[in-house]
């Protein structure tokens, strides 16, 4: 689960409309902000809500007298609570942060017309990275899928230099490729200063990366059938690649 996609920003507006119950109130004053009400099972009311980087949900009596906070689960053992939180807070969070992503300034691998859509957080020096690129071949050849790449700098101390050579090439997708093809064995004249512009780009795929609560690379997202977010940081083993590459 994407926990980080619990950011503020994202959520929907918290609810003002309806007075909450007294019990509400009271496990309100202890940090946990209300977004929404629903009708639960058992004629209870429930309440969603956040703390800190958790969704969380409430459970009221129908006298309106006691709360519950915590999950419920139904007569198969599913969990009820879990659901709703990824459908109402993750799932609107995650496409929120694919929509930053499209926005952001990514380096094009394969055709823009493959349906399949895959996002990368890549460093130039990530030995990771060029496995997964090398991985990805047969389907991006293929036509089937685009890897989209947003480049950061957290590798060496020269990697933001690195990434600013790629990004400010002739042709930044065509430098990015033939830099992961040679295995990065392609000379890159890095710049003795990143200039601000390249920074500034550079800084906002890490910001975007830092929001998607990811800390290496290659940090890797694809949506699933359902249209939520899906994320996979690190190397992907050989089942984990057919799924992000739409296989499975």
């Amino acid at each position: 689960m994407l926990k980080r996609l619990l950011m503020l920003t994202l959520l929907p507006l918290t609810l003002h409309a309806e007075e909450l119950p007294a019990p509400v109130k009271a496990i309100e004053k202890q940090g946990i902000t209300i977004i929404k009400s629903f009708d639960a099972p058992g004629g209870m009311k429930g309440y969603l809500g956040k703390y800190q980087e958790m969704g969380v949900t409430i459970y009221v009596t129908p006298d309106g007298k006691h709360a519950i906070s915590g999950y419920m689960y139904d007569d198969a053992g599913t969990n009820l609570s879990e659901k709703l939180i990824a459908k109402e807070i993750y799932a609107p969070a995650g496409r929120a942060l694919w929509q930053q992503m499209e926005k952001a300034d990514w380096l094009l691998d394969g055709k823009k017309e493959a349906p399949r859509v895959v996002y990368v957080f890549a460093d130039p020096y990530c030995p990771y990275c060029k496995q997964f690129w090398q991985q990805a071949r047969p389907w991006v050849e293929s036509g089937k899928v685009q890897i989209r790449t947003l480049l950061v700098g957290v590798i060496k101390p020269e990697s933001p230099a690195a990434a600013a050579a790629i990004m400010s090439a002739k042709d930044p997708a065509k430098s990015w490729h033939d830099f992961e093809q040679s295995n990065g064995k392609m000379a890159l004249t890095l710049p003795k200063s990143v200039p601000p512009e390249m920074m500034k780009k550079l800084n906002i795929n890490q910001k975007i990366m830092d929001d998607l609560g990811a800390n290496a690379t290659p940090a890797i997202y694809y949506m699933n059938e359902d249209n939520v977010l899906q994320q996979e940081v690190g190397l992907p083993d050989a089942e984990k690649l057919k799924t992000i590459m739409g296989e499975k």
